[in-house]
């Protein structure tokens, strides 16, 4: 069995109520990027890569694209089961591009489960359970507004909110958390998510005038260097995400004692056999983490939800899938939703979802070219 063709889809996701606004950005509609790998024997995998904007991290869309034009030639002929040498297919290809390559990383898992009759959770050491967490996560919003989105959430069965902040006055953000905390059940865990946009010093301030919460700051500073700094004066836990952009990374933030635990993107850290490799080093040292994305429809939804299955409980910290945020499914039967603060890990095959490429239109690439 050998790759014949690969093609690739652009979609338009909005953000349903939107805007969506974060510290740094703000965004009505999310430009994603689908891929199809089609093997010689008509079996098929797909992928997704979704980046929330180009500011969130140092992906765009249209990156996305331009990197897949240059990886994916390389990966027509080869064994599409290969999925080791075809990640270093794609790296002698091309330097970094992470969040590309995890399109293809995607959609090869997602061949090779349809190959072997199991799910990509089977084939990545088998699920622990059958419906894993999900968490909700505001926008920046005022404070009376936001308390009461997340009283609704916590009521429809949440148990982790993250709460988005930053990109305004500390004391906006103070004001927020409180109310939220009030409004609220206390078993609730609450993360604020300050998306790399407070200073050392506005986190310290927070960190202080919220000490008597029960809070979770998630990359409260820019860099690891710089959480490193102030974390022994913290009043809270730290989990870092966009800090975390490879193995190299989280390793590094272990080894500096930066954060409590990890917010864990999959097509950030380069796929579905990066994100397994974090998810044993986690399990070795006792951290818990996250298995989301930044953005995307039901393939890297699948994908997230995929590798969840398969981590320890205890250590599972939550799941976030933009479904809450955009309309529609690309599977109207097995689409990915939460119900009641969980979300169903899919029996089928592969990723468990079922897409027909027509719902994407014409394909904006195919390899090899016709």
């Amino acid at each position: 069995m050998r790759i014949s063709t690969i093609e690739v889809y652009q979609r338009d996701l909005p953000v349903a109520g939107g805007p969506y606004r974060m510290a740094r950005t703000s965004v009505d509609a999310l430009d994603t990027t689908i891929v199809r790998i089609i093997a010689d024997n008509g079996l098929i995998g797909w992928g997704e890569t979704c980046p929330v904007g180009p500011v969130y991290q140092p992906h765009h869309a249209g990156g996305a694209r331009a990197a897949l034009a240059e990886v994916a030639p390389g990966l027509v002929g080869l064994d599409p089961l290969g999925i080791e040498p075809a990640r270093e297919a794609m790296d002698a290809r091309l330097n970094g591009h992470g969040y590309a390559k995890a399109a293809l990383d995607m959609a090869l898992w997602d061949l090779a489960g349809r190959h072997y009759g199991a799910r990509v959770c089977d084939l990545l050491g088998g699920a622990r359970r059958d419906r894993v967490p999900s968490y909700y996560a505001t926008g920046v919003g005022e404070p009376a507004e936001t308390a009461r989105v997340a009283a609704e959430k916590a009521a429809e069965g949440f148990t982790r909110l993250q709460i988005k902040l930053g990109g305004r006055s500390v004391e906006a953000d103070i004001e927020t958390l409180h109310a939220i905390a009030d409004a609220v059940p206390r078993e609730v865990r609450l993360v604020a998510d300050a998306n790399r946009g407070w200073t050392a010093r506005d986190a310290l301030l927070i960190s202080n005038a919220c000490a008597s919460l029960p809070l979770t700051l998630e990359q409260p500073c820019n860099t690891i260097e710089e959480t490193v700094s102030i974390r022994s004066q913290l009043r809270h836990p730290i989990f870092l995400d966009e800090s975390a952009e490879d193995l190299s990374a989280v390793l590094h933030a272990i080894n500096a004692n930066a954060c409590d635990g990890f917010g864990l993107k999959l097509t950030r850290l380069g796929g579905i056999g990066a994100l397994r490799a974090i998810r044993d080093v986690c399990a070795a040292r006792s951290l818990p983490h996250t298995c989301d994305d930044a953005w995307g429809g039901d393939i890297v939804a699948a994908a997230c939800v995929q590798v969840a299955a398969t981590v320890s409980p205890a250590l599972l910290d939550g799941v976030w899938i933009a479904a809450p945020y955009i309309d529609g499914h690309y599977d109207a039967k097995n689409g990915i939703s939460i119900r009641g603060g969980f979300i169903d890990v899919p029996q089928g095959t592969g990723l468990g979802i079922e897409v027909d490429p027509a719902m994407f239109g014409a394909p904006v690439a195919t390899y090899p070219h016709s």
